[in-house]
């Protein structure tokens, strides 16, 4: 038996929906799993890390965290990966392994796992809900980690945004952009900053994205902080405001920026961009409202 698992890059915060908005991304990890005499995990594509030792790797940390947590030792698999997320982009490609490998472990030990189980054990494991719930439910989501452990999601699958993707060709570890925050604000910085999350988040539910672009700007939770990470940060935003986009912020920790552009206008936002930003790849990304899929199909015979 062979399981095949798709799970969707995501994009988080939006400006300052900081730790709690997520968009699901129609960028995909895919996994396909069977059984094996010891672990393997074997790279289809270029855009995935090196690990030489299987039991370093995220996707199986993730799934032996899995079943340990649920009171089950885990068989070895082989497991053959496709990536289409850039890593340390930015686009959640840490939150998209570490579902793969609940959901790896969720099927092989046939635990029958609810979204918010699985939500929990990523939780744990990526520190905060954002990505990981954009992953796994598809859509819009909003999530936060209460003190009591449990997981609160909101999921919205209405909104028919349209978003051009700056993804560069240089990395911005996350633990980096965490460094650059600040420890505390004040009461009148969180006060703001929480009042323009909830204008962010009234807008994208109701799809008026104009003013949506305009909330994703005002943030002051972490771009202020983060932008002087990312070269030519600041021109893009200047550059895409010219081009047409309701709004540029950047995607989860960075250094890919993210346009909420008006439907339709995708190929033509690109093309007055062309040849402005050679270090950066500009990507049209529809939204992806299925969340995580898995199938199963007969395992081909070995040779």
């Amino acid at each position: 038996m062979v399981w095949c698992i798709s799970i969707p890059a995501s994009t988080a915060n939006l400006g300052p929906g900081f730790d709690s908005i997520g968009i699901a991304l129609d960028k995909y990890l895919e996994l396909e799993v069977e059984l094996g005499s010891d672990w393997k995990i074997i790279n289809l594509t270029d855009n995935l890390p090196d690990v030489p030792n299987p039991q370093d790797h995220l996707i199986v940390q993730a799934a032996e965290k899995t079943a340990e947590l649920h009171g089950f030792s885990l068989p070895p698999c082989t497991v053959r990966v496709k990536s289409e997320i850039p890593l340390a982009r930015g686009m959640g490609s840490s939150a998209s392994a570490i579902v793969a490998g609940v959901e790896l472990a969720n099927q092989v030990m046939e635990l029958h796992l609810t979204t918010q189980d699985k939500l929990k054990v990523a939780t744990i494991m990526e520190g905060h809900p954002d990505n990981a719930a954009a992953s796994i439910y598809g859509g819009f989501t909003i999530s936060s980690n209460a003190e009591n452990g449990e997981i609160n999601v909101f999921h919205a699958n209405h909104i028919d945004a349209s978003f051009v993707l700056f993804i560069p060709n240089f990395e911005l570890k996350t633990a980096k952009a965490r460094q650059a925050l600040p420890d505390t604000y004040t009461r009148l910085e969180a006060a703001q900053a929480s009042a323009t999350a909830n204008l962010l988040t009234a807008a994208f539910l109701s799809q008026a994205f104009e003013q949506a672009g305009t909330y994703m700007e005002q943030d002051l939770f972490h771009e202020p902080y983060r932008l002087d990470l990312i070269p030519q940060s600041k021109d893009i935003k200047i550059a895409a405001k010219n081009a047409g986009a309701y709004g540029t912020c950047i995607s989860g920790a960075g250094p890919t920026l993210l346009s909420l552009v008006e439907k339709g206008t995708e190929v033509e936002f690109i093309s007055k961009l062309k040849g402005q930003f050679p270090d950066f790849n500009l990507v049209a990304v529809p939204m992806n409202r299925t969340g995580t899929i898995v199938s199963v199909k007969n395992a081909e015979p070995t040779r």
